[in-house]
């Protein structure tokens, strides 16, 4: 059964990366791969933990023998080892154990899901006002370099801000406003997608990776941000300074009839544009003075704004109000993605409690060994899966070192809070998945949007992208090393 359950995770993953030509949502694989995990562990706990793989399943057992080495000189006669014995056994019960280790991913899980669900609701309202709008308005140029440049520096701190989905989403909308040839648009949203993933990858909010990595303790936000934008920017610039020598000429704008239905003043539009953005900035500089959860501070920013829009509007028209009220914003929010993560995030977890992370970490040590190299082989994994597993799985088979831990042995200080192994990872998991189409949320909104042709994607924005990534994270190392 413990090979049944990579079997069974593979085939979800399968499942997954072919959601368009098998025409099934990737929310449903996830969430059936999540279920099947936890159901084949539980019904076969005692055969999978006895294996010895599970590292806290080991843990209990190193703890009880500490116990009864410990209790048994010091109480002497009055000390019942067999009795004892019973009670460290009913302990180590495997399938209490297997039902108290869900329950803890379940807490780290919907602290993630709380967060992404206020972002994301946070970033409709914007958008429902038409916020995006004031910005978009304002670009003019024809010129394909120039407006290369401009979008890819828009999508690049628009990620960081919001999030790397969302921006992408509302970017590649833009793009059908500026550019009517479809190979040209195709071109231009790949472009698109790599800002984004680069612009994601620095901010503590821009990426889910990131922000796993960051509501996870493993990164600041101040130092993620000092430490990780400079080879970010450069995964982006290497290749546009490559696109400047071969793209010539101008873009073609569609005729567009403007939309006679306009709900919002351009006052109202700037001021929902600024409190949004404001609310999102907002979630690190709570987490730093109060210490708490992330997603305590965006659910705060989501409350100012559901507070803010309800006065606003409260003496217009219904039909207006509908429109721009939350509710009927939440209509509009990506439940599937929600559950596409509470899917992705147990099947993880599973494997990570029945420690098949484990041995993937000792395999990673024993063959690559070196933390740089490892943290490179998860980006160019996280082209072609998703890279929300693959950081998840990271969290599980490195934990945290304390700096005591850190002190005794050398090794581990890449491991510490701020650790550059960590620091690597939310740079190489948020940039290599702009190697393929499919390597990113990002990128497979940007290819259900355009109906972007996965082969050529393979053969025009692949190398780029490669070489993008493989510049920023010689960047990284040149600056740490």
């Amino acid at each position: 059964m413990f090979i049944l359950m990579v079997v069974i995770f593979v085939l979800g993953y399968t499942a997954i990366a072919l959601e368009h030509p098998l025409r099934l949502d990737k929310a449903a694989s996830a969430l059936l791969t999540g279920v099947i995990l936890w159901a084949l562990y539980a019904l076969n706990s005692a055969s999978i933990l006895h294996l010895g793989f599970s590292p806290g399943w080991e843990e209990i057992g190193e703890n009880a023998k500490y116990i009864i080495d410990y209790l048994k000189p010091n109480l002497g006669e009055h000390f019942n080892h067999s009795t004892f014995a019973e009670t460290v056994e009913l302990s180590k019960n495997t399938v209490e154990f297997v039902k108290h280790d869900l329950e803890h991913h379940l807490i780290e899980i919907a602290e993630i899901l709380f967060f992404l669900l206020g972002a994301m609701t946070i970033v409709e309202i914007i958008d429902s006002h038409q916020g995006f709008k004031v910005i978009t308005d304002k670009i003019k140029t024809v010129n394909k370099i120039k407006l290369l440049w401009i979008l890819s520096f828009l999508t690049f701190f628009m990620s960081a801000a919001l999030d790397n989905l969302t921006t992408t989403i509302v970017l590649v909308a833009l793009l059908r406003k500026l550019i009517s040839d479809q190979k040209t648009r195709w071109f231009f949203a790949s472009m698109v997608v790599l800002a984004a993933n680069a612009g994601g990858a620095w901010s503590p909010i821009g990426d889910v990776t990131t922000i796993m990595l960051w509501i996870g303790g493993q990164v600041t936000a101040g130092t993620i941000i000092k430490n990780v934008f400079i080879p970010s920017l450069i995964t982006m610039i290497v290749p546009l300074i490559i696109l400047s020598f071969t793209q010539k000429g101008d873009v073609t704008r569609p005729v567009i009839e403007e939309d006679a239905n306009e709900f919002t003043k351009m006052g109202e539009r700037i001021f929902i544009l600024i409190l949004g953005v404001s609310s999102l900035l907002f979630v690190p500089v709570f987490k730093t003075f109060t210490h708490l959860p992330p997603y305590v501070g965006m659910l705060g920013g989501l409350g100012v704004m559901w507070f803010t829009t309800e006065m606003l509007h409260r003496d217009k028209i219904i039909g207006v109000k509908k429109k721009l009220a939350v509710v009927g914003v939440l209509k509009k929010v990506d439940t599937p993605t929600i559950f596409f993560f509470l899917g992705i995030l147990s099947a993880v977890a599973a494997l990570q409690s029945a420690g098949h992370l484990a041995l993937l970490a000792g395999w990673l040590d024993q063959h690559i060994g070196n933390i740089y190299g490892i943290d490179l082989a998860i980006g160019i994994l996280s082209s072609i899966v998703d890279n929300v597993p693959l950081v998840a799985g990271a969290m599980g088979m490195y934990p945290i070192a304390s700096p005591e831990a850190a002190a005794a042995n050398h090794y581990l200080t890449y491991f510490v809070q701020d650790g550059h192994f960590w620091e690597f990872l939310a740079y190489c998991a948020g940039t290599g998945g702009s190697i393929l189409i499919i390597g990113s949320a990002a990128g497979v909104a940007a290819m259900g949007m355009e109906k972007i042709d996965f082969i050529w994607y393979l053969k025009k924005i692949s190398l780029l992208a490669l070489i993008g990534y493989l510049a920023g994270a010689l960047t990284y190392y040149l600056m740490f090393v």
